[in-house]
């Protein structure tokens, strides 16, 4: 780790991830929603809204991965740029690219829940500090990780960049 991404580490008291890469929960909304106003796939309670801090270095990458019932919603805010891949619901892989250029690139990217979905710092990036927004908040009750077997038993068609995407 170099000394930049220890200082970002220190300054913002990040973690690691269990996807990979770093994070702190920043904000968690105390309006709580709860049935009937939200949908009955929710299996509790939910904070309105969560943003993390996400930081992504060197050939480190956050593992494919779904947020089941929440959309959300990357920002890049420094390093980068930060590429996004997505597997959409007519099994199409996408990459789309963050950068803080705001004249030649996009800050944000929507990932609609139950969107299958991984990142990591692009070629030549040496880190990426982030941030995730979800609504309804984030829970891992709500979040699947699984081994790029089953992935690639699903979407056959992507098998390469799932296995490099993945952690097991």
């Amino acid at each position: 780790m170099d000394d930049v991404v220890k200082r970002i580490v220190e300054r913002f008291g990040l973690v690691p991830h269990p996807e990979g890469g770093f994070f702190r929960e920043v904000y968690r909304s105390n309006l709580m929603l709860e049935h009937p106003g939200i949908p009955d796939e929710f299996d509790a309670k939910r904070s309105a809204g969560t943003l993390i801090y996400f930081l992504l270095c060197g050939d480190d990458f956050s593992a494919f991965h779904r947020v089941r019932w929440s959309d959300e919603v990357w920002h890049l805010y420094a390093g980068g740029p930060l590429e996004i891949f997505t597997i959409d619901g007519e099994r199409n892989l996408h990459r789309s690219t963050l950068t803080a250029d705001l004249m030649n690139g996009e800050p944000t990217k929507l990932i609609p829940a139950g969107t299958w979905q991984s990142a990591r710092p692009a070629a030549g990036a040496s880190w990426a500090l982030g941030g995730c927004t979800v609504s309804p908040g984030f829970d891992f009750g709500d979040f699947d990780m699984p081994p790029a077997a089953e992935l690639i038993r699903q979407y056959p068609e992507h098998e390469s960049t799932i296995r490099d995407l993945t952690r097991r």
